[in-house]
């Protein structure tokens, strides 16, 4: 039995507890514990993962062959192993291995593999039906169930259709009743109706997304009763897609991997997510992902995107796919694309590439068997004296078998004294039998075989032979050990395991692989292969003659680096590589999940604003009071977020906010004084414009809250660089402002606003900023230029300064709300009216503050400067002390008041700071959109 890391249990330690305990302030800040060792790095927990897997596969071989009472002295090392995860309690303590007790003894803790569930259009078997309640059971084809069959390391449950229509229920349970008798539960039937498996199977899968995936497009004939249809079909998808999810739930159990495969099933991790959102589901592919500009074609492209993203860990065959799968989500959905994966309001979708293998042992060995060895005897003396060529493809319309048998009759052309010594055996299993398409194609293949063997064959031999069926294991093993050339020549493949299984039993012979450079195999067997491009008839002609003329020494090299890789990337490693990244994947999202600020309590919030006397809310402006807006720029979009206007939804609620004497509004934002003007102008409240630089109350004039210092002599070098790659990006724009240049890419291609952006910043830091004190602030899709002293939580204490001094407060403000969707770099402002612990305090106990903390003027970072001429020098007197493990702040202050002068009584359950779609703040809240803001605000207006 093999252990992964996933079937270590994990033991609870000391820093484990410490940091699921810590109960400090609401939100994030005090949500980390200093004190804890650091985590292992994600290459550092799967490089662990796959040292433990070869260690296990190691240690179950000496079991094998060891006598029973030497097994014991092999057993890995468990301490070692879990000190290593010191902070992966999270993980499901799935299994443990050999450890001993405290008086020595060896003691044996294994329990049952992880349970992997996986989902599949098709099971592993075909159901034939025999009377009402038999049914006789047939391994299936496919690469699919090729690559897992010789996967041993999970308890593997299989769920899928069965191949067959069973509509009545007796039908039902005698299959299912089959299947656990015969496979001992292990495939688990789902049941489509008739008119469910035309639609969605025949219809969408095959008809739609098939072709789209390889680059064959729409279907051009009937294209409008196409169109029509479309819908009807999709609707069977996402309902056979759901019923897919109804039988994983059935049988799933808490700690189960399930992983979900194929274009059939896209829909179905939405489809899981929704139903429990800590399921943890992959999602692979097998066929090619196409360029996002053939993707794109698909009407139903937004939902299937944003259905596979429900996914914790999305896999490829090649690096290729995974790249156009991304550019996909952050063109057709305007989403962020990382290194890592795709990012959606703070969720990460891992993106990875896992190339496919096959259970080489499995072919290996078999060579060694009787029945092989009978039929290699046969082949060779049936083709003796001649060299032999193996093709073996479905008969389908990617595989490339036209263009194969043109370019090997292009070699006889250009080669007659190859003419008699050499064969080509085609093996073309028939597919899709019943669809004209693949019919035409048949009668092609048959029309161009008997037309080169009529103008080159003799009466006694032709030269090639055509097969229309498959072949047994053993026949086709002997087949490719027999084989001098394999000819590979898809026009587009996922990955065609045809090239493993040919490698794999070439050890002895070490023939040559001729392999098409659109097939996905291409990525990984590319250096012992012969590359071709198929559709180049003249090259592929070459690139046999090539091949049949090698020197043996470079044969060898060949075969050798072609070998070493398919005997090492096995189907069993592939499988557990996911698997093992999708739980590593898991791991990263739950600690990432603890910097993520909480949602808001939306009632809370509101009852302490219903029991406070003076507040002051800060707000936002852009993305928080204003409509969401289309990334993509749709539907005017752009045009809208270049002038944004205040959400009608929202002047309500904002009026009667202003209008309420014991509440101060604030709009804090890096708009220009003009479009404050122009959204609120008729409300009651303060505008802080261009990051707090600029200052009015909407009754008077505008103010300058600027240091007496801030140089703007490089305004105009800037503008000139801005200017320049305005030009050169289509639909970016930048903007001047008196404080700040930003320049804005959102509405410009994704990839080359990028690059643009990254030429921009290396004009500026080594031209107009090298030299001067300026902060380059990178947002998303923008870059902006500005003074250091530019930030909303710098100018903060002088705009509270002026509001105190216009208002005359005499009463403490005893609540604050502030809510945006601030830059990195402003985020400041949260953190403004947070308690500043003193840094000679103990790290251990920094993370434990006081749910009650009375800050001030000067006992906290929330202490602002007032003008010089409204506030004396403040005399202070602070205390510390440590009472286990809580750290009691004490704060007197003695404070000369004078007019306009004001201090916060704050306390922490006070003060809510919310961050607005942002994946990671500060903030100690969350609002997931300007509709929350929308919500909130219109609770505060009804509990003045």
């Amino acid at each position: 039995m093999s252990i992964s890391s996933q079937e270590i249990c994990i033991l609870p330690n000391k820093n484990n507890l410490a940091l699921l305990q810590t109960n400090g302030m609401p939100g994030n800040l005090y949500n980390i514990c200093s004190n804890l060792p650091a985590a292992p790095t994600r290459l550092e927990r799967l490089l662990r993962d796959r040292e433990l897997r070869k260690y296990s596969k190691c240690l179950n071989d000496c079991e094998a062959e060891l006598p029973s009472s030497t097994q014991d002295c092999f057993s890995p090392d468990l301490e070692t192993s879990t000190c290593w995860f010191n902070d992966e309690e999270l993980l499901e303590p799935v299994s443990a291995s050999r450890s001993l007790n405290d008086d020595g003894e060896r003691l044996d803790f294994r329990a049952s593999k992880q349970r992997l569930l996986v989902v599949a259009n098709r099971l592993p078997v075909s159901a034939v039906r025999h009377g009402e309640d038999s049914w006789q059971l047939e391994m299936s084809v496919g690469g699919l169930v090729t690559a897992l069959l010789g996967v041993k390391e999970f308890d593997t449950r299989w769920i899928g259709w069965a191949g067959v229509n069973v509509p009545d229920e007796i039908g039902q349970k005698a299959l299912a009743k089959a299947l656990d008798e015969k496979l001992m539960q292990r495939c688990i039937p789902v049941f489509l109706d008739e008119e469910v498996v035309h639609q969605y199977y025949n219809g969408y899968c095959n008809n739609i997304l098939w072709p789209l995936f390889h680059y064959i497009g729409l279907p051009q004939e009937d294209r409008l009763a196409t169109t029509r249809s479309f819908q009807s079909q999709f609707d069977a998808y996402k309902k056979a897609n759901q019923l897919f999810a109804d039988v994983v739930n059935e049988h799933y159990e808490e700690g189960d991997v399930v992983w979900c495969h194929d274009y059939h099933l896209m829909f179905l991790p939405k489809c899981l997510k929704e139903r429990n959102s800590k399921m943890k589901v992959g999602w692979f592919l097998h066929t090619p992902f196409p360029s996002s500009e053939i993707h794109r074609m698909l009407p139903s492209r937004l939902e299937l995107l944003r259905s596979v993203l429900a996914a914790d860990l999305v896999g490829f065959h090649t690096y290729d796919y995974a790249r156009h799968f991304v550019s996909a989500c952050t063109r057709i959905l305007g989403l962020e694309g990382t290194p890592e994966g795709v990012e959606d309001q703070g969720k990460l979708t891992r993106i990875a590439a896992f190339p496919v293998g096959i259970d080489s042992e499995r072919f290996i060995k078999a060579l060694e068997l009787p029945e092989v060895q009978d039929h290699m005897k046969v082949l060779k003396q049936r083709f003796a004296g001649r060299k032999v060529m193996l093709g073996v493809d479905r008969l389908d319309m990617i595989k490339g078998i036209p263009q194969k048998i043109l370019a090997f009759e292009k070699f006889l052309e250009e080669n007659p004294n190859w003419r008699n010594k050499v064969v080509l055996l085609q093996i073309a299993v028939p597919t899709r039998t019943d669809v004209p398409e693949y019919q035409k194609l048949t009668s092609q293949v048959h029309e161009i075989v008997g037309r080169i063997n009529g103008r080159f064959g003799s009466l006694t031999a032709v030269p090639i032979h055509h097969l229309d069926r498959s072949l047994d294991f053993h026949e086709l093993c002997a087949l490719y050990a027999v084989t001098d050339v394999a000819l590979v020549t898809s026009l587009r493949d996922g990955m065609n395991l045809v090239s493993y299984e040919y490698v794999a039993c070439q050890e002895s012979k070490k023939g040559v692989l001729i392999l098409s450079e659109f097939a996905g195999a291409a990525q990984s067997l590319g250096a012992g292969a012969i590359l071709v491009n198929p559709w180049n008839v003249t090259e592929v002609a070459s690139s046999i003659g090539y091949a049949l003329n090698m020197p043996a020494d470079e044969r060898e090299k060949r075969h050798h680096h072609n070998f070493k890789h398919v005997i090492s990337h096995t189907a069993q490693e592939w499988a557990a590589t996911f698997v093992s990244e999708l739980n590593v994947t898991i791991v990263e999202a739950q600690l990432r999940t603890r910097q993520i600020p909480p949602p808001l309590p939306i009632e809370v919030a509101v009852d302490r604003y219903s029991c406070s006397n003076n507040r002051l809310l800060i707000l936002g402006f852009n993305a928080t009071l204003t409509e969401p807006v289309d990334t993509l720029g749709r539907k005017d979009s752009q045009i809208n977020e270049w002038e944004p206007k205040l959400r009608p939804d929202l002047q309500e609620p904002l009026r009667k906010l202003c209008d309420d004497p014991k509440t101060t509004v604030l709009i804090l934002s890096g708009s220009a004084r003009n479009v404050l003007d122009d959204n609120f102008s008729d409300y009651n409240l303060w505008l802080a414009a261009e990051n707090g630089m600029f200052l009015r109350v909407t009754t008077g004039d505008w103010m300058t809250t600027m240091p007496e210092n801030l140089s703007m002599e490089w305004v105009d070098s800037v503008k000139n660089v801005f200017e320049y790659f305005t030009d050169r990006t289509p639909r970016s724009q930048f903007e001047v402002r008196e404080t700040s240049l930003i320049w804005n890419y959102k509405y410009s291609d994704v990839e080359f606003g990028r690059l643009q952006a990254r030429d921009l910043l290396q004009h500026l830091w080594t031209g107009p900023i090298s030299n001067a004190s300026l902060d380059v602030v990178q947002g998303r899709r923008s870059v902006e230029v500005r003074s250091v002293a530019v930030t909303k939580g710098a100018a903060i204490d002088r705009i509270l300064g002026e509001i105190v001094h216009n208002k005359g407060m005499k009463e403490p403000i005893d609540y604050v709300l502030c809510i945006g969707h601030f830059l990195t770099k402003d985020e400041d402002i949260y953190t403004f009216f947070e308690p500043e612990l003193p840094s000679e305090v103990p790290a251990s106990v920094r993370p434990q503050v006081p749910t009650q903390v009375r800050t001030s003027t000067a006992g906290s970072r929330a202490a602002f400067l007032l003008k010089q001429n409204s506030m004396s020098a403040v005399e202070q007197n602070k205390s510390y002390s440590i009472d286990g493990d809580t750290l009691h702040l004490m704060v007197t202050d003695r404070i000369s008041f004078q007019e306009g002068s004001s201090v916060l009584d704050l306390q922490a359950n006070d003060y809510f700071s919310c961050s607005v779609a942002r994946k990671r703040s500060n903030s100690r809240y969350r609002l997931q959109s300007s509709d929350e803001v929308v919500t909130l605000l219109r609770e505060l207006a009804d509990h003045r």
